[in-house]
């Protein structure tokens, strides 16, 4: 009959609203569908880059940079200095950037060379045009484990330098906004403004 409350209702001394709330508040307690995973990212390969293969000569020889080291400047015995600087440079990974900056405060992409070359009693110039002028001149397919390697970044001069880590990838402090960190060679980014390849572990230290 329309209008009549049910015998449930008047049972248990319930008003049709209060049976209402009650019946909403139940449903908000209980758990929503779970929601779908996402599928899975698969990022596609970076271009190769294009780094032109060395013409061969007769002072290309693989064991001249491998001589002993009596680890003065400030460093142990190491036989390898390319390594060396690599573990360093990599302890600062995640550092942040500064421009100017030459201190695990804060880098920027040639303070980085800078205090990493330093911290093994190493000098090197300043600024990444000046160390790309003043490093032992590199072939491309020769690198090495604590090499330099150099960009011209939207201009005609070297602006950028980086540290070699082995594999076509260097650490680097890349710029504003963004800690020390590690790229390949083959982005295609870095592969587009690549300029050429440099070495200072092989110098004496002072």
């Amino acid at each position: 009959m329309k209008g009549t409350v049910p015998i449930s209702v008047r049972k248990w001394g319930l008003s049709p609203l209060l049976l209402a709330v009650t019946v909403l508040i139940s449903a908000c307690s209980s758990a929503p569908p779970r929601a779908p995973e996402p599928p899975p990212v698969i990022e596609s390969s970076p271009p190769v880059a294009n780094i032109p293969a060395p013409v061969t000569d007769e002072d290309d020889d693989p064991n001249a940079d491998d001589e002993e080291w009596d680890g003065s400047g400030g460093a142990s015995a190491i036989h390898n200095r390319g390594d060396e600087l690599v573990a360093v440079a990599m302890s600062f990974r995640g550092a942040r950037y500064r421009y100017g900056g030459a201190t695990p405060d804060g880098f920027d992409c040639s303070g980085l060379v800078f205090y990493t070359h330093r911290r093994l009693g190493l000098e090197v110039p300043r600024t990444s045009r000046d160390q790309a002028d003043a490093a032992d001149f590199v072939k491309p397919r020769k690198l090495r484990r604590g090499d330099l390697v150099f960009f011209k970044i939207g201009s005609s001069s070297v602006n950028h330098v980086g540290i070699y880590i082995g594999k076509h990838h260097f650490v680097h402090a890349p710029g504003r906004g963004k800690p020390v960190t590690v790229n390949s060679l083959d982005d295609e980014y870095y592969a587009e403004t690549f300029s050429s390849a440099g070495r200072f572990w092989n110098h004496l230290p002072n």
